[in-house]
């Protein structure tokens, strides 16, 4: 017993100098690291194949491993070969340098530079509905591309002075000019023209028409009958040209004709050819009725009998056997011999009257 005693002492004795004795530094191999050995601590001028650490910030760390994902303060990197996707808001003191941006909606109040075009494409078709708006108080601003490959502008286009519409680098518009290539219009309302130069018919008014094919200006007449023809509801005047190069003017209808001065009408011509002579009547020259072809030699050539101051005079080889005539009618003899008559005068009026020679013709 008094030795197990002694044995336990002296065991005893011999653990209490090995704790007062201090702990020998670890041995730890080049090139062997064991997580098992590592537990606290600072590490400084750290170095591997793929890791350098050159921070010198001892109570702040520069990178954390954390359950939900590494965080740092800064990162430096030239090149992110991953598909990178960001859960929250990116501020970008720099500039963004992009082959093709997505993007659901964009707020800016910054200057656009562009090298490339600015492009707009439709889901499965042409981007209709797709361009430039612009909101804020009141309506919507638009220029968008609508169905039929057209442009749509909600807003008037306001040139500079000296620019011009073109189509196929051919103007076609200035400020105060159509250009040449325009050939064709339906313009309803026009100020003062000059030079006017037109081909083909054309129309003013519902009232002046111009008949390309015919040539023939109608005033009041859809349908003109004469070069110049001016039309009522019923009736035509008409001024033209004839086969032999004459011209004729008058009624092309069975309207009479008036020729008047001072608003008065001087000759008239009724519907059936009557010709009525208004005032004064001088006739310049000889004057022939019912005759073609007539000597100068007397003023008034007629083919059948003439009446003047009631008094009818005609000319015959006998007297009358038919006809109504009336006290004073004469009738010259158209064959006067020696001893006859000149010609014989009606002393009762009668169907043909009574008659008697007069003017005997010495033998």
């Amino acid at each position: 017993m008094t030795d197990i005693r002694k044995t336990l002492n002296t065991l005893a004795d011999a653990i209490e100098s090995i704790a007062d004795q201090p702990s020998p530094e670890p041995v730890i191999k080049d090139r062997s690291l064991s997580g098992n050995k590592i537990n606290g601590g600072i590490i400084t001028n750290f170095a591997s194949a793929g890791i350098k650490d050159n921070s010198t910030h001892k109570q702040v760390p520069v990178l954390a491993i954390e359950d939900h994902g590494i965080v740092t303060p800064a990162v430096q990197t030239p090149l992110i070969k991953n598909p990178l996707k960001i859960e929250g808001n990116l501020d970008v003191v720099g500039e963004i340098t992009a082959k093709k941006l997505h993007v659901d909606e964009i707020t800016a109040d910054v200057r656009n530079e562009r090298t490339s075009p600015l492009e707009f494409k439709g889901e499965d078709g042409p981007a209709i509905g797709k361009g430039l708006l612009w909101t804020g108080k009141g309506y919507t601003k638009q220029f968008v591309l609508q169905k039929g490959d057209k442009l749509f502008s909600s807003e008037h286009l306001d040139l500079h002075k000296d620019r011009e519409y073109k189509i196929n680098n051919q103007t076609v518009l200035t400020q105060d000019e159509l250009g040449s290539s325009v050939t064709k219009s339906n313009l309803r309302k026009v100020g003062t023209l000059q030079n006017l130069n037109v081909t083909g018919g054309f129309i003013v008014d519902q009232y002046l028409f111009w008949d390309g094919n015919t040539q023939r200006l109608g005033i009041g007449t859809e349908q003109p009958n004469g070069d110049l023809s001016i039309g009522s509801i019923d009736h035509e005047f008409i001024i033209s040209t004839t086969d032999d190069q004459n011209f004729k003017l008058g009624t092309w209808t069975t309207g009479g004709l008036s020729i008047v001065t001072d608003d008065t009408a001087r000759i008239d011509i009724s519907p059936n050819g009557n010709i009525t002579l208004h005032n004064k009547t001088s006739v310049q020259g000889a004057l022939g009725i019912n005759v073609k072809n007539f000597s100068n030699d007397v003023d008034i050539t007629t083919a059948g009998a003439v009446r003047f101051q009631n008094k009818k005079f005609e000319v015959s080889e006998e007297l009358p056997v038919s006809g109504q005539y009336k006290h004073g009618d004469i009738v010259w003899n158209s064959n006067p011999k020696p001893t006859g008559y000149i010609g014989w005068v009606c002393v009762r009026e009668g169907t043909p009257g009574e008659w008697k020679p007069f003017g005997q013709i010495s033998s």
